[in-house]
């Protein structure tokens, strides 16, 4: 690995050149080849001679930005915002074109923090990633995505090395070189890939379905909390898994509702986008996630909740959001010309969607499937099923697998 693939190492070299140094010379004392690239904007970076040594290699500023699609003169033009979105998408379209990334190693303060994770989201999952930050000790979502970015907090500001900087940076620094140098070599697996998407409510079911498929695939679960589909998705996308078997889409509630477990608006396009064998469901489509009760928007307060736990408080979603989120999924998967199915649970769409259960709301229910079958356009290829059962009923999953099976070929 060493022979062909380098440990990178991104920052402003601008502001952080002693940090950056200090982490390349730790690399090369692992045994590592090092790249360097400089994602300063101020036009003050380094010259070479000052950071080159062990065969190491830079990246100037100027090499980056000509990879932005445009090549826009705003990457050095002095107005520090405009010049830091550039460089992202720069960064991002130079980490995509190379070959040679055996790890990524990041450190910046929040503009820097924004500006590498992009490019560190766009490597596969499983290149290495350590983003070294001062943000890393808040809400890391926004940079580590549906990605395994390694997010290490600073403690100190990145302004000068010093006793506790070192021994942060020597660790990330560390960490890097041990994944580099004894990578997880991936199994011998026969059984294609699948993802499948799971909420507690909705577990039976994807159980009983897992089982039924373990002989021939590699079943792949996905908690279905927002960045989850998004995970499942990526991996769809950059050919890990071969199919989907998305039960549980209750994501798409929370994005239009306002709840925490939101997924985005480019849910269902990576099968479309794909054409992969998709079968679906309207798991968990009952419910919004909320945080404590004293979170929930005071918009809402008068509905129906059930206490999931004290820091998720969920919202029975109604007959009118049925209509709009029935509508929402029918338009993407009305995109997907691949071979789907989506399957309507008739007897519910969650543990708490049944007879003398907190949700059981059948109008709800049947708000969610007529719009369903009205708005979604059936094909040869795309087909809408209906079942009599509860998403958990064993018979549920029974015809869940074989549709998919009957797709998959």
């Amino acid at each position: 690995m060493a022979a062909e693939n380098r440990a990178w190492v991104a920052a402003t070299l601008d502001t952080k050149g002693a940090e950056a140094e200090y982490l390349c010379g730790l690399l090369e004392a692992a045994g590592l080849r090092v790249a360097l690239a400089d994602l300063s904007t101020s036009g003050n970076s380094p010259s070479p001679a000052v950071v080159s040594a062990f065969d190491r290699v830079l990246i100037s500023p100027a090499d980056i930005a000509a990879h932005h699609p445009q090549a826009p003169s705003s990457i050095l033009s002095g107005d520090r915002g405009a010049a830091i979105a550039a460089m992202t998408d720069a960064f991002e379209h130079f980490v995509r074109k190379r070959d040679d990334i055996g790890g990524l190693l990041g450190l910046g303060g929040s503009g820097g923090t924004a500006l590498i994770a992009p490019a560190m989201r766009a490597l596969p999952i499983g290149v290495p990633k350590v983003m070294v930050s001062t943000m890393a000790s808040g809400n890391v979502a926004g940079y580590v995505g549906a990605s395994d970015v390694t997010m290490v907090y600073s403690v100190t500001d990145l302004a000068g090395l010093n006793r506790i900087s070192r021994l942060v940076l020597g660790n990330a620094a560390h960490a890097l070189a041990g994944m580099m140098l004894h990578p997880i070599r991936p199994q011998t697996e026969e059984r294609p890939a699948l993802g499948l998407t799971m909420f507690g409510v909705t577990t039976a079911c994807v159980q009983q379905i897992s089982e039924r498929l373990h002989p021939r695939f590699d079943c792949l679960v996905f908690h279905a909390t927002g960045t989850g589909g998004r995970s499942m998705e990526k991996l769809l996308e950059d050919g890990h898994i071969r199919g989907v078997l998305d039960i549980t889409t209750t994501e798409v509630s929370d994005y239009l509702f306002g709840g925490l477990l939101a997924c985005t608006e480019d849910r269902f396009g990576a099968v479309a986008r794909t054409g992969a064998p998709y079968l679906g469901s309207c798991g968990a489509l009952d419910m919004v996630n909320f945080g404590a009760p004293e979170t929930v928007p005071e918009r809402y307060r008068q509905r129906k909740f059930y206490p999931h736990n004290p820091q998720i408080t969920l919202m029975r979603t109604s007959v009118e959001e049925n209509i709009r989120q029935a509508r929402w999924i029918a338009e993407r998967l009305n995109r997907c010309e691949g071979q789907v199915r989506f399957l309507l649970p008739r007897g519910g769409v969650s543990a708490l969607d049944a007879p003398g259960q907190a949700f059981f709301d059948p109008a709800a229910d049947r708000a969610l499937f007529d719009t369903l079958v009205a708005e979604f356009r059936a094909t040869d290829r795309r087909r809408l099923v209906e079942v009599p059962y509860h998403i958990n009923d064993p018979r549920f999953a029974a015809i869940a697998a074989d549709e998919f099976l009957a797709i998959v070929g």
